[in-house]
C-alpha cells in the first residue's frame, strides 16, 4: 500500500518550482493533493490525475496572504475530499528578491514577505488545523531554510522570514501535540528549481559558493527534497514534532 494512501494534502505553493516537485511526489505516494498557489496550477493537476487517478489531484488559484482567499481554499479541500490530513506550507516569496544590504531593502518589500512567508502559514493553520483536532490527527510541515541556520547575508527579509518558520514549528507544536497533530519543519539548502534558475542574480551570488561548503560537493535538486516531505507526510514520523530537518548536503555543519 502506498505510504499515504486515503490522505488529503494541500500544498501551498505547489503549482511551480520547488513545490510541483512536493505535489508530484505526495500523489505518487498516494494522496489526494490540492495545488493551492497564486499561480494556476490546472496543467499540473491535470498530469497528476493523468498518472495517478482522475481524483489525484485538483487545483486552486489563492492568495495565502488573505484571509478570506485562505478560507474558502480550505472549505473547498474539506467539501472535496472530506478530510485534510497534511499541509504543507511551501508558499514564499523568494526568487523575485534580488539580493541586496540590509539598509537597502523598501519596508513595503519587507511586509509584502512577512504576509506571505510568515502570516501565510498561520493563516493556513488557523483554518486547516481545526479540522485536524476533530480528526485528532494530521501533519503539518513548515518549509523553512537552511539559510535561517547560516544566517545568509543580503537577504535578511527572507532570512528572517524563514528564522521565523523555526520558531513557529516549534511554539505549534507543542499547542497541538495534545491533539495527535505533528508540526516540523523542512529546511532546504539552496536548491536549482525551475523559479530559482530563473533569477539568475540568485545563481551568481550562491550556487557556487554554497555547493563548496557542503559535505556532499554537489548542486542540491529538488528530487533531493521529496523523501525527506514524504517521511514527515507519511505514518513513519508519528513520534517526531517541533523538528526541523535540514536537506542540503551538509552545509550547515560546516
Amino acid at each position: 500500500m502506498s505510504r499515504l494512501q486515503g490522505k488529503t494534502a494541500i500544498i501551498t505553493g505547489g503549482a511551480r518550482g520547488i513545490g510541483a516537485h512536493y505535489s508530484r511526489a505526495l500523489a505518487a505516494a498516494g494522496a489526494r493533493v490540492m495545488i493551492a498557489d497564486i499561480e494556476d496550477g490546472a496543467a499540473l493537476a491535470a498530469d497528476i490525475c493523468a498518472k495517478h487517478g482522475q481524483d489525484a489531484a485538483v487545483s486552486a488559484r489563492f492568495d495565502v496572504s488573505d484571509e478570506a482567499s485562505v478560507k474558502t481554499l480550505v472549505a473547498e479541500t474539506a467539501e472535496r475530499f472530506s478530510r485534510i490530513d497534511v499541509l504543507v506550507n511551501n508558499a514564499a516569496l523568494y526568487a523575485k528578491l534580488s539580493p541586496r544590504n540590509f539598509d537597502e531593502w523598501d519596508p513595503t518589500v519587507w511586509d509584502r514577505v512577512m504576509a506571505i512567508n510568515v502570516r501565510g502559514p498561520y493563516l493556513m493553520v488557523r483554518h486547516v488545523a481545526p479540522h485536524m483536532i476533530a480528526q485528532k490527527s494530521g501533519k503539518i510541515i513548515n518549509i523553512a531554510s537552511g539559510a535561517a541556520y547560516k544566517g545568509v547575508p543580503r537577504m535578511l527579509p527572507y532570512v528572517t522570514s524563514k528564522g521565523a518558520m523555526l520558531a513557529f514549528t516549534r511554539a505549534l507544536s507543542r499547542e497541538l501535540g495534545p491533539h495527535g497533530i505533528a508540526v516540523n519543519s523542512l529546511s532546504p539548502g539552496y536548491i536549482l528549481s525551475d523559479t530559482g534558475l530563473e533569477n539568475a542574480t540568485h545563481v551568481e551570488e550562491e550556487r557556487i559558493p554554497v555547493r563548496n561548503s557542503r559535505a556532499f560537493k554537489r548542486d542540491g535538486y529538488p528530487e533531493d527534497l521529496v523523501g525527506a516531505l514524504v517521511f514527515l507526510a507519511s505514518s513513519d514520523s508519528d513520534f517526531v514534532t517541533g523538528q526541523s530537518l535540514v536537506v542540503d548536503g551538509g552545509s550547515v555543519n560546516n
